[in-house]
């Protein structure tokens, strides 16, 4: 056996696995400054702190929530990658999916899609393939959330604008 003299590139230790993801901030963070307007709100009887807290609880949902992105596969199993915030997913494809699903949610077709997807079979490989109208389904949780993020933030505007008069 030959001692390493550092010239040399140590061995991976796994091949064929993916890197270490870096930790996020924990929930309980967010979820402590959240608490902390909300106790400043109450002690300074102040409605307007309290629409503040508001509104930055739902920017968090939409966009800084550490989430997962859900969307489903074309085999039909959701993407365990992790995404940053309700509205967005973990690459352009898949973003893609869930612009369509979001505006769906709303009622309401994507005006920027401007042909559908074509059919996707794979009568060949005997694996069902999923469509994208399928695969775009918001999970039950995300839809709550989103939902009450936008009700949370017409709330705010109006009571804004109440405020300014």
């Amino acid at each position: 056996m030959v001692a390493n003299l550092g010239r040399e590139k140590p061995p991976a230790a796994r091949k064929g696995t993916r890197r270490r993801r870096p930790r996020r901030e924990s929930a309980l963070l967010w979820w402590a400054l959240f608490a902390a307007v909300a106790v400043a709100a109450w002690y300074l009887h102040s409605w307007r702190v309290a629409l503040l807290g508001l509104l930055g609880w739902c920017l968090y949902e939409f966009l800084l929530v550490p989430t997962l992105c859900r969307v489903l596969t074309r085999q039909g199993v959701p993407c365990i990658e992790r995404a940053r915030g309700r509205l967005f997913a973990c690459t352009p494809a898949h973003q893609h999916v869930k612009n369509d699903a979001l505006w769906k949610l709303i009622g309401m077709r994507n005006p920027s899609r401007r042909k559908p997807d074509p059919d996707e079979t794979a009568a060949d490989t005997g694996v069902v393939v999923y469509s994208a109208s399928v695969r775009g389904r918001l999970a039950p949780a995300d839809r709550a959330l989103i939902l009450l993020a936008g009700v949370g933030t017409v709330v705010t505007v109006v009571g804004m604008v109440y405020g300014f008069g």
